[in-house]
């Protein structure tokens, strides 16, 4: 025999949403920053998957595309990376013959990272893929909106 609830002990119907508030959370800078990035890097993926190069890589190999001799150290300062999880990467970038470790010429301690010929080529190409990348995802942003925010972003993290 089933016993009906009493009115007491019933829950009242939960609320429906019919239109979503995200007021809160659009008025945040990292709300904000992390759904830009999210959707810039989810091309980025695309496009450089068939250089087989992950967000760090690219920016790794960027870095000693425009600075020969770069050393392990001033890559962790640039990019924030912790020198133990950069020795893999680096191992990995050797390996594929994209870089090469040569002696620094003034610290005997250091080695200087360096673009092989096959290194040089693949970021031409990435590099090359990434410009049109940033200018297609820019589309809704004029040039000197572009700029603004380049900035803009760069005072938070800086």
């Amino acid at each position: 025999m089933k016993i009906a609830a009493s009115s007491a002990t019933r829950t009242p119907a939960a609320p429906a949403v019919d239109q979503v508030d995200a007021s809160y959370l659009e008025g945040l800078l990292g709300y904000n920053a992390r759904r830009a990035a999210l959707a810039v890097i989810e091309v980025f993926l695309q496009r450089m998957a068939v250089y087989d190069l992950r967000p760090v890589d690219f920016s790794v190999l960027s870095l000693v595309t425009h600075n020969p001799g770069i050393t392990s150290r001033q890559l962790c300062t640039t990019l924030g990376i912790l020198p133990p999880n950069l020795v893999g990467m680096i191992n990995a970038l050797e390996k594929r013959e994209l870089i090469a470790r040569q002696p620094h010429p003034r610290d005997g301690r250091a080695m200087g990272l360096h673009l092989t010929p096959a290194g040089q080529k693949l970021m031409r190409d990435a590099e090359r893929t990434a410009a049109e990348l940033e200018a297609e995802v820019a589309t809704r942003l004029s040039a000197g909106e572009a700029k603004t925010l380049i900035r803009l972003l760069k005072k938070v993290y800086l």
